[in-house]
């Protein structure tokens, strides 16, 4: 007998605050953090995307500008709280970029550190020290004499001296599912505070899927400017892509790259707020759409 099949919608909400990384949650089961999400209504839901939309003013009150498909979820047995299990549910993931604001804290809504639940990725300060410290020993125990979980412990990780790819983000949280060392794979080996803050259902997957999508299509779309203020200095656009990026970038390549590829122009205003020399402050350059096929922001990195 082939299971019933039921349709939910997500919601991934990103922005930089104060240089962070957030993501916008509600209350999910268990105490846990959940990403706004809904049922897909037939009649009241046009479209997917308006439905998701519908779902995040009802549970948040924001109301979403850039909203982009992320990735459908239908793996067998993930059935979320509330259905049978004979029922197998589909969930449509969205990635939102937003600036942070007002949500209705009455009903639960709250921004959450996004590396906080992924703090492996977050490379700022150079590799963090709770890979080698806990994340790479269990690894290392769970993969064994297998030469395959050997060598995605390396593609992952870095280990034994291989390059950190940062949008491996996905590969990386289902390597730690698999070897049961989140929480949410249930196997009671989680190892806090490495393996960072759980969330309900499979919602800390679809995190990091929206956190490697994000770190690679800033190579290739303007998408940062959907997270900054219509004014912005240099060092605020560099710090919102270090944010997402996971990685200090070197200032003086970055800015180069950021002018030189028509990126951005002088709005003729400057920040006297920085606490020495005011900072010229710039805008995106819309015209650079016409202009090139892949208007991304370069990542020099610092180390």
């Amino acid at each position: 007998m082939q299971p019933d099949l039921e349709f939910s919608l997500d919601a991934v909400i990103v922005a930089v605050t104060n240089d962070e990384p957030r993501v916008l949650t509600v209350p999910g089961p268990q105490g846990h953090a959940a990403l706004p999400s809904g049922p897909l209504d037939r009649v009241e839901h046009p479209t997917l995307e308006r439905g998701i939309r519908a779902w995040v003013s009802a549970q948040t009150q924001l109301h979403l500008g850039y909203v982009e498909q992320l990735y459908t979820f239908g793996d067998r047995n993930r059935a979320l709280s509330g259905t049978g299990a004979d029922v197998r549910v589909v969930s449509t993931a969205y990635l939102a970029l937003v600036r942070e604001q007002h949500t209705a804290s009455e009903l639960g809504a709250q921004w959450r550190p996004w590396y906080a639940h992924l703090p492996w990725e977050d490379w700022r300060k150079g590799r963090p020290v709770l890979i080698d410290q806990a994340l790479a020993p269990a690894l290392r125990a769970w993969a064994g004499r297998d030469r395959v979980r050997a060598e995605r412990l390396t593609l992952c990780f870095g280990d034994d001296g291989a390059p950190w790819d940062p949008e491996r983000c996905l590969e990386r949280y289902e390597l730690l599912w698999e070897a049961g060392l989140v929480d949410e794979a249930g196997s009671g080996n989680a190892t806090a505070p490495g393996t960072g803050r759980p969330m309900a259902f499979d919602h800390r997957r679809m995190l990091a899927t929206a956190l490697g999508r994000l770190r690679g299509k800033l190579k290739y779309r303007p998408v940062v400017f959907e997270l900054l203020p219509e004014f912005f200095t240099l060092s605020q656009l560099q710090r919102v892509v270090e944010a997402l990026a996971g990685n200090r970038l070197h200032t003086q390549n970055f800015r180069r790259l950021v002018e030189q590829g028509g990126l951005v122009e002088r709005s003729g205003g400057q920040d006297h707020g920085t606490g020495g020399r005011p900072a010229a402050l710039f805008r995106f350059r819309r015209e650079v759409l016409r202009e090139r096929p892949a208007p991304g922001v370069h990542l020099p990195r610092a180390w």
